[in-house]
């Protein structure tokens, strides 16, 4: 056993939960899209509908993504390993060889998604060396039926589910 304090054990017993893989994204005033992979994503109300994830303090993206106000909550397959290879690199371009298109809400979509959420950003909260942010859910997209993209123990898993 460890404490909290170590972050290796932290990080590894944590691990040990499975999460689902998404890609966090907005498009600018100039269509310029910026986006973020994002394993902290969670559904947070029905009534109002409102979904939260969070984001290291650190992130270059994410201020680009607050500005506009709004944000895409892409949820990956488990065939776009590298599309969330790509969004996990910071400085680089995160869209080059991806497929995308603007959503009537000013987001960026990603081909091959799950689903694409659109929310308007509802509320920011500070938490250790990450925020929390709250999006107000304004569409919901349902656009593709496949097995999901799954983080576990730092790398990348996939199940069968009936």
């Amino acid at each position: 056993m460890s404490g909290p304090e170590s972050g290796a054990g932290f990080r590894d017993v944590l691990g040990r939960f499975a999460s689902g893989v998404t890609v966090v994204t907005s498009v600018d005033g100039d269509g310029r899209p910026a986006g973020l992979a994002c394993q902290s994503f969670a559904s947070l109300s029905l009534d109002p509908p409102l979904v939260m994830f969070c984001v290291a303090r650190t992130s270059t993206s994410w201020p680009r993504i607050a500005a506009t106000g709004r944000f895409a909550v892409n949820v990956l397959a488990e065939d776009q390993r590298e599309v969330c290879r790509a969004f996990a690199v910071s400085g680089a371009d995160k869209f080059a060889g991806v497929g995308w298109t603007v959503s009537p809400h000013g987001t960026a979509h990603l081909d091959g998604a799950l689903a694409a959420i659109d929310c308007a950003i509802e509320d920011v909260h500070e938490a250790g060396d990450h925020l929390i942010v709250v999006g107000a859910v304004r569409e919901l997209h349902d656009r593709r039926d496949h097995g999901p993209l799954l983080y576990f123990r730092g790398g990348y898993a996939a199940g069968a589910f009936h």
